[in-house]
């Protein structure tokens, strides 16, 4: 087995904290350092027996890891990832990429031009159901995939507003939630090439949204429709039917519906509905659905990523991949505030 790979995690929230653990945790990864200037930070580096540092120059001056994770928060991503890319680490950038576009494009060609690997953590796409619903779109045994429809609805307590960040815009479901899901639909139906929104913040009335309806026309002709609100009591969400996180309480239904002209596919229970002999609305529907093994996706992007370090493996998730989500999402936003038909 190859030594394993010197990883150091930077932002110490709740998404840095799982990203230590699992690498703490993980054979072909070795957990250097937490850095984060935050008692929480120091905290959570002494929960796990490894060493703190306030900043990444103060890691660097004791130790250079093989790579680095970047959990802080989303203001802070650019920043901290061309301050990684400066120094030759290959880093995970949690999602958002950044803030903007620009900032973002700013970024990954930074990364690209020093030849430095820059992964986003869309982690989903390691999903294990994920790769297997992508097999089997792929396979055609779907036919000619026309139409997906996809659902966020979740309700989140009063007490997730109490943070005063959440209450305000772009801290809505649509980029911290939705663009997850976008992630998803590219992946596994290709780009997204024009977008056409409507938002509503009528329930709470905070200046950030909390529902949108949303229309995705693909390059390959798909369309999308795309139902988001987190002030609904409801199981129709990745969150509440895939199991990932087990602080959400699972529910048996589904979340995606992906068409094509001889069967559809619901998202996570993998469920192909077809018509056995002649495809007729009046003809009886058969289901199958296909297994898969369940895995950690988290667990699988560290091994991914300690694969790219060592030359192994591409980026499933590059720096480009997150720009190009980015680029959705910002789209809706517009889409959502014009009125307007944008295309990307």
């Amino acid at each position: 087995m190859a030594q394993p790979v010197k990883l150091a995690v930077i932002g110490a929230g709740m998404i840095g904290k799982r990203h230590a653990e699992i690498i703490a945790r993980e054979p072909e990864a070795s957990l250097v350092a937490v850095v984060d200037p935050t008692v929480a930070g120091q905290q959570v580096a002494t929960h796990l027996g490894v060493r703190w540092f306030s900043s990444l120059a103060d890691l660097l001056t004791v130790e250079r890891p093989d790579g680095v994770i970047i959990a802080t928060p989303n203001q802070m991503h650019v920043e901290n990832g061309l301050e990684a890319v400066a120094e030759g680490l290959p880093s995970i950038i949690e999602k958002p990429i950044a803030d903007s576009v620009a900032d973002a494009q700013r970024l990954v060609d930074a990364a690209e031009a020093a030849g430095v690997p820059l992964l986003v953590g869309h982690h989903r796409r390691y999903n294990p159901l994920i790769q297997k619903a992508k097999e089997i779109i792929s396979s055609g045994r779907l036919g000619t995939v026309v139409t997906l429809s996809g659902q966020f609805w979740l309700f989140k307590p009063d007490d997730y507003f109490e943070v005063s960040w959440r209450r305000e815009p772009g801290a809505g479901p649509v980029l911290l939630n939705l663009i997850h899901d976008v992630d998803l639909f590219r992946y596994l139906l290709g780009e997204i090439v024009a977008v056409q929104a409507l938002t509503s913040k009528s329930v709470r009335g905070h200046a950030v949204e909390e529902s949108a309806a949303i229309l995705l026309q693909f390059a390959s002709g798909v369309l999308g429709t795309v139902n988001v609100s987190d002030t609904v009591v409801a199981p129709w969400s990745w969150e509440m039917t895939t199991g990932e996180n087990p602080a959400y309480p699972q529910q048996d239904q589904s979340c995606y519906q992906i068409g094509g002209t001889h069967a559809s596919l619901t998202v996570p229970q993998l469920d192909v509905w077809f018509n056995s002999t002649k495809r007729s609305w009046w003809e009886p529907l058969a289901r199958e659905r296909v297994p898969v093994a369940q895995d950690d996706p988290l667990k699988l992007q560290i091994r991914h990523f300690c694969d790219v370090i060592r030359g192994q493996a591409s980026p499933l998730v590059s720096g480009r991949e997150g720009l190009e989500t980015l680029k959705v999402i910002m789209a809706i936003t517009e889409a959502a505030e014009t009125g307007e038909r944008i295309r990307i």
